[in-house]
């Protein structure tokens, strides 16, 4: 199965008007967004766990990356609220559950080997650091060679200039909206752009997102 596969290609999607696909395991839902493989694939997916459900026991052969967007999310290690994103490095095993259900942004199969810091950060109770440009705040979670991964806040009004990210950038609207001379990216929005020169953003209302650069090299 390919679903934006080609990383060279920009992807958009409206991630609210996509179908829930039932994964092998009953009360656990996938809404894809870009795969390359079948059950085991490099993936990038909202899924929704219903209250009660589980998954088996699987080892992450490739490593997992993980944002709770709502709800919460568990395994044996420990319970993930809203707001918390996890990393578990390449090898890693765990058993998933939610008590009373949760979503989640999770990408499969996208780290390297070599990186074997596992990370667990409640964003609620990170400090906001003041960004590149007026207006911006950021919430770095975790960085390694040229991979960056951060949550951004833009306040009203805020004017982002156009700027280079040599290696592609991904990001999930979490709040809010922002507009580009492409297009206007909702909440639950999905936007990945391939190496190059990015457009230049304004935001009216203010945005909430979750931004991964220098991955798509």
């Amino acid at each position: 199965m390919k679903i934006n596969a080609d990383f060279s290609q920009r992807a958009v999607q409206q991630t609210q008007e996509l179908p829930w696909i039932d994964s092998p395991m009953p009360g656990v839902q996938r809404r894809m967004l870009e795969r390359d493989g079948e059950e085991v694939a490099r993936a990038t997916s909202i899924v929704r766990y219903a209250p009660g459900s589980s998954f088996s026991a699987h080892t992450h052969g490739g490593g997992e990356e993980f944002l709770v967007l709502e709800g919460v999310f568990s395994d044996e290690m420990g319970d993930y609220t809203a707001g918390t994103y996890v990393r578990n490095p390449v090898s890693s095993r765990h058993t998933p559950f939610s008590n009373e259900g949760a979503v989640i942004l999770v990408k499969l199969w996208q780290m390297s080997p070599l990186d074997q810091t596992r990370v667990v950060i409640d964003t609620n109770n990170q400090p906001w650091k003041q960004g590149l440009n007026e207006g911006e705040q950021i919430i770095p979670l975790h960085t390694y060679e040229t991979e960056n991964v951060a949550l951004v806040k833009w306040e009203r009004g805020t004017q982002v200039k156009n700027y280079a990210h040599l290696e592609g950038e991904e990001i999930f609207v979490l709040q809010g909206e922002f507009s580009d001379e492409l297009g206007t990216y909702p909440q639950g929005c999905w936007i990945r752009n391939p190496p190059g020169v990015v457009p230049s953003r304004f935001t009216e209302q203010g945005s909430l997102l979750y931004l991964k650069t220098g991955h798509l090299g």
